[in-house]
């Protein structure tokens, strides 16, 4: 009854609720969401270092998260490089010069706050040729006014950055007065002008108060109240903003330290002074508001323009532009053709006649409705992660953001199960589920940045691993069994693994080995190609007829381990191999093909695994040692049994080993010889119970169709800033922005698996003439690809 209420149910959601109209909702909510952005940047402006000077929030306790954009951590080598012959000057109180020492700590932790506290302090490191000095004007008076004053003559070197305040020393002077007040207004007024000329060539950052904790004060600071830095702060802001006529004040305002403290000011020792973790977060920010421009972080969104279009952009758009345009007039044409043979009525017999028969969809038609459609996507993508339109935001990882949608996810897996239309070990419906839920906890994992947990990167580590056992098992498999080495099949698989690559290349600007995992598949299948396509040709059919067949494929797996071992422990022979041109264009990243290297060697055993498992698994079926019936277990009940105690102790022993790393490094090392453990052990889980191999689940299973395209456009249209953080559709309410974005991006990764199967047909034809012709003109699209890009590289020199 149960079973029955479930499938009538599920009938009424495809009737009204289809893919096709989830795509067609998702696209309405993008437009939507594109022109509210729009409008926001329009009224708001579209300078995100006023969001990062002026707001954020905390994510936990001390990760400062600025609003719509991301801040970099800079390490003492970026700071350095970044602050290179230049002097940077912070003049102000006691508060000003904790922020002087957390900035230069950035660049040298270990400089000691030490010295006298009222007087002036330099910092120099002369290697990096970066100067840094601390002037003590704990007051807004003719003294501070005189300092500023000798920087806007002609003949004085001025600092690249200066960084002001002052008032406490004011209120606890004057004990609070309204007197003192007043004389701030006009003091501050008589040095507005200076800031003013100052600003308009070099970075000038007016830090407003902070507030402090009254109970903490000692009695010679009770004076200094949150009511009157407030009103010294509206002073400030008041005069500053308005130093220039008809125009917008170039002396930006530092209010975001209001903020930070509003929040950490009861850990203060004293009520006045910030911890030390505040006064760090504050430093970053004003290293992240100078550096942020020249260095170009990939995860320091905030302050930085949007990056210009290369060559080969401008022409991909101009190529969609085109598709559109042509899909478009295309369609009118066809639209206006279909009309005028409409039914006609007959009018003798008052019957409708067909004048034509409805012809199928030309290939000329489905390729620009293809492109059309893509670059209507390439688009989205571009504004996600490209354009500045929407916004950004730092990971933060808890144990609660990663395991609780796990929790989810697995609930709706086991709710959504049917029965398979075949039982045998590792059947289609089952190897999609796999994949399928193993993409769905990878993204997951990615989105909630629980790289930072070990335990939960070591369990990632094997599914990512268990993507390329597949990678060798299913691969192995089809030659084994279909005998198929043309060069038809060849070329399907590898336009399928890497047509929505090479385009996020193209439209991203970004290198092939950016997007790792494509790469390492698509060497696995040229490996397991070339092992088995060479002579000799070994396939199931020619081994059947004589077993030494089967010791001359082992043969070949055993060079094919060695030759593995080979490269895994020669890192130059690896690198000379995949730095030679034009091999150098696709594996290098960052002018180096190390991080190829080391994807490469993390998972380098696990192909060869899942291709022995395959022969060892078609070898044992095809001498019916295996029971494969509906319900009935895969071996006799005393050895499925046996089998699964030990995959069960297997699995669960693998788990504490990796739940107990303390190492990355170490455990990395490991991780090649012993994840197929946990590989194995998870299959015979699965496979041995007869039961549990006749069902599957069809919510895992949809997931795993599209694992790939859900792996590829996670990177810009799910996370932001190329997987550094998270994209923002609706901000202020991360769960609605989570379910709203994840909605638009699986149906996009969907949309893109239905684009590249119809291209695939189209590019990609049986007729072996047909196919050269095409792999011809695809050889020069990538000739003039490799031209482009190195006039590119180039011109960036």
């Amino acid at each position: 009854m149960a079973a029955l209420a479930y499938n009538m149910g599920k009938r009424e959601i495809n009737h009204y609720f289809s893919v096709r109209s989830a795509k067609v909702l998702a696209l309405v909510a993008v437009l939507l969401l594109a022109a509210c952005h729009l409008a926001s940047r329009r009224y708001r402006g579209n300078d995100s270092c006023e969001y990062l000077l002026s707001s954020g929030r905390f994510l936990g306790e001390k990760v400062w998260q600025p609003h719509s954009c991301m801040m970099h951590k800079y390490k003492i080598s970026e700071a350095k490089n970044c602050l290179v012959d230049k002097h940077i000057a912070f003049i102000g109180d006691s508060r000003i010069r904790q922020l002087f020492y957390s900035f230069v700590k950035i660049i040298n932790p270990q400089f000691k706050e030490e010295g006298n506290k009222h007087e002036n302090i330099p910092f120099e490191d002369k290697i990096a040729s970066v100067k840094v000095d601390f002037l003590w004007h704990p007051e807004v008076n003719g003294s501070m006014k005189q300092c500023i004053k000798v920087w806007t003559e002609d003949s004085v070197a001025k600092p690249h950055v200066i960084v002001a305040g002052a008032a406490t020393w004011s209120i606890k002077i004057h004990n609070g007065s309204n007197e003192a007040l007043s004389q701030y207004k006009m003091n501050i007024t008589s040095i507005a002008p200076l800031l003013e000329k100052l600003a308009k060539t070099s970075d000038v950052y007016w830090v407003l108060q902070d507030p402090v904790y009254e109970d903490l004060l000692s009695e010679n600071r009770k004076m200094i109240t949150n009511e009157k830095i407030d009103a010294y702060n509206e002073a400030a802001v008041s005069i500053l903003n308005s130093s220039t006529r008809n125009s917008k004040s170039n002396v930006k305002m530092f209010s975001v330290s209001k903020l930070i403290a509003q929040e950490t000011i009861m850990e203060s020792l004293d009520g006045l002074h910030l911890p030390e973790s505040s006064r760090e977060t504050s430093a970053m920010i004003l290293m992240n508001v100078y550096c942020n421009k020249i260095l170009k972080p990939v995860d320091g969104s905030c302050c930085q323009p949007r990056p210009p279009l290369t060559l080969i952009q401008k022409l991909a758009a101009c190529f969609f532009t085109l598709s559109i345009i042509g899909y478009l007039i295309f369609y009118i044409i066809h639209r206006n053709a279909h009309r005028k043979n409409k039914p006609c009525t007959d009018l003798e017999s008052g019957e409708e006649k067909k004048n034509i028969i409805n012809t199928p969809v030309s290939p000329l038609e489905t390729l620009l409705q293809s492109f059309c459609k893509l670059g209507l996507i390439m688009a989205y993508f571009y504004m996600c992660d490209r354009a500045n339109l929407f916004m950004k935001e730092n990971k933060f990882y808890t144990h609660s953001s990663f395991f609780i949608p796990i929790i989810y996810i697995l609930v709706l897996g086991v709710f959504y199960n049917e029965n398979t239309k075949e039982t045998k070990v590792l059947n289609r419906e089952q190897t999609d589920e796999w994949k399928g839920w193993m993409q769905l906890v990878i993204l997951i994992y990615h989105i909630s940045g629980a790289s930072t947990f070990l335990p939960v990167y070591m369990h990632i580590r094997v599914l990512v691993a268990a993507y390329l056992f597949q990678t060798g098992y299913g691969h192995f498999s089809y030659f084994w069994v279909k005998g198929d080495f043309g060069v038809h099949r060849v070329c399907q698989v590898l336009f399928r693994l890497n047509f929505l690559v090479v385009v996020l290349c193209i439209v991203m600007d970004r290198p092939y080995q950016f997007y790792y995992f494509v790469p390492l598949v698509t060497v696995w299948f040229m490996i397991i190609y070339v092992t088995l396509a060479l002579w000799p040709q070994i396939i199931q059919k020619k081994a059947n007829g004589n077993c030494l067949w089967h010791f001359g494929l082992l043969l070949k797996l055993a060079f094919l381990l060695l030759f593995i071992c080979f490269l895994a422990y020669s890192q130059g022979a690896f690198e000379k191999i995949f730095s030679l041109w034009p091999l150098s264009k696709c594996f290098e990243l960052k002018g180096n093909v190390y991080e190829w290297w080391f994807r490469w060697r993390l998972d380098r055993y696990v192909v060869f695994h899942g291709m022995l498992f395959a022969f060892i698994y078609l070898a044992l079926q095809k001498r019916q040692v295996l029971s494969e019936g509906k319900g009935e277990p895969l071996f006799s009940n005393k050895i499925s049994n046996f089998l699964l105690f030990i995959s069960v102790v297997s699995f669960l022993t693998y788990s504490i080993w990796a739940s107990s790393c303390k190492n990355k490094a170490e455990c990395n090392e490991l991780h090649p010889s012993v994840s197929v453990v946990q590989i194995l052990a998870f299959i015979l889980i699965r496979n041995i119970p007869g039961y549990a191999r006749s069902v599957y689940s069809s919510f895992f299973a949809w997931f795993g169709k599209i694992s790939l395209e859900l792996f590829i456009c996670q990177y810009h249209i799910w996370l932001a800033a190329d997987t550094r953080g998270i994209l923002v559709l609706i901000p202020g309410n991360p769960m609605l922005n989570i379910i709203v974005s994840t909605f638009i991006f699986v149906c996009v990764a969907h949309e893109i698996s239905q684009i590249t199967n119809d291209l695939a047909q189209i590019i990609i034809p049986k007729d072996n003439s047909s196919l050269l012709k095409r792999l011809a003109c695809i050889a020069a699209f990538f000739c003039g690809l490799l031209i482009l890009s190195s006039i590119q590289d180039k011109s960036r020199d």
